[in-house]
């Protein structure tokens, strides 16, 4: 469950971790008023489960109580990713020295959590690794023991911190190691930790997302004012919408759950447990889904054909992986009609565009002459989930 900004910094001022002084507003006139109360410059943020509100003009600063309304007017008029702003947090402006960022996630290779610190805060930690990786400090953290003073000095020091500020971040890297811990997050990031002109060391943003299958343990969320909720509030995007009607086209077969994503490569796979392998599989060799999309239970060629358009067409795409596990009861001479009619009704060629079949399955034989017939590497079920995934990968890169 992700939470709010507003919600991550109760609880980092319940655990100790110094924020700046805020409030929540809903409409301009709430956000005059906290402005003219706080007598301070104020930052004026967009209360969304979404990154990227700096560049989506979700967070401004304002001098004084009636530029505040002036912004916030604005703001509350956005839609950043999906998401409406209904509210927004006003806080006193920080002036920075220095921007730093600190983060806690799982490793899935490594099987441990572990602590990120960068000189570089503010911006997108991704972009950070890409551009300059030499900035990025990453250390293993036991679960049991958790941080050990000389770890959080060594993240300090990554972050070109000295002396009494070393001691400071060391001591914030402990306390929202903590927090990873006692709430079961899957993610704790402070982006970014602002070192003021005055010396001292602030979370300006907060960043928390728990597990979902632990919120049951922690009733106390319901004590601090953060409802808990089943699923992170999401606005389907029209590509999930338009997945979503081309499933209700005809009762039989599904196009199960189709979830969109930023990347490049296209993607049909086989239901259940098996297509979370499959697009694991994937991210693993360094691959970037575009989509994530069960098909099973024989979903008839137009369901097939209309599904793939709706990828194809999507911005970006490169190429398109059929991939299903081997045990599978879904007819693989049904799937490929659907793929290669849609492939026709695009006008792209069968033969050069980057597409990879591995269906097990029904009519696989069938399947696999269709596929033949029209130039489509396939993979048959000699061949792994983890091969097929890698190949699809390599096969745009």
């Amino acid at each position: 469950m992700k939470l709010y900004e507003y919600e991550s910094k109760i609880i980092f001022k319940k655990e100790g971790i110094p924020i700046p002084e805020g409030y929540l507003a809903s409409t301009p006139d709430e956000v005059e008023k906290i402005a003219d109360n706080l007598k301070k410059e104020v930052a004026i943020k967009a209360q969304v489960l979404a990154t990227g509100r700096g560049k989506a003009r979700g967070i401004s600063f304002a001098k004084n109580p009636k530029e505040a309304r002036q912004l916030a007017r604005k703001i509350f008029s956005l839609r950043i990713r999906g998401f409406e702003v209904r509210k927004v947090l006003v806080e006193e402006r920080l002036f920075p020295s220095s921007e730093l960022f600190l983060g806690i996630t799982y490793d899935l290779s490594q099987k441990t959590p572990v602590i990120i610190s960068s000189s570089l805060g503010g911006i997108d930690i991704n972009e950070i690794a890409k551009k300059y990786p030499e900035k990025v400090f990453t250390l293993p953290v036991n679960m049991i023991w958790g941080i050990q003073n000389y770890q959080g000095k060594l993240l300090a020091k990554n972050m070109g911190l000295k002396s009494k500020d070393m001691f400071k971040a060391a001591g914030i890297a402990v306390k929202l190691f903590n927090i990873f811990k006692k709430y079961d997050c899957d993610l704790a990031e402070i982006n970014p930790l602002i070192l003021t002109q005055d010396g001292k060391l602030i979370a300006a943003d907060a960043h928390l997302e728990l597990e979902q299958e632990a919120l049951y343990r922690h009733k106390e969320l319901e004590q601090l004012g953060i409802p808990i909720r089943k699923d992170s509030p999401r606005i389907p995007t029209k590509f999930e919408i338009e997945a979503e009607k081309i499933d209700k086209i005809d009762h039989r077969g599904v196009a199960g759950r189709v979830v969109e994503f930023d990347g490049d490569l296209g993607l049909l796979i086989g239901g259940g447990g098996a297509s979370l392998t499959i697009f694991d599989a994937i991210r693993y060799h360094g691959g970037k889904p575009a989509n994530y999309c069960e098909i099973g239970g024989n979903p008839t060629v137009k369901k097939v054909k209309e599904l793939t358009k709706l990828i194809l067409k999507k911005p970006g795409i490169k190429g398109l992986a059929v991939i299903t596990n081997v045990l599978n009861n879904t007819r693989v001479d049904l799937v490929a009609r659907g793929v290669i009619l849609a492939m026709v009704e695009l006008d792209i060629n069968l033969s050069e565009y980057p597409i990879l079949f591995r269906s097990a399955g029904a009519y696989e034989e069938d399947g696999y002459k269709i596929l033949k017939k029209y130039k489509i590497k396939y993979m048959d079920r000699s061949y792994s989930i983890d091969q097929a995934a890698k190949a699809a990968v390599e096969m745009i890169s």
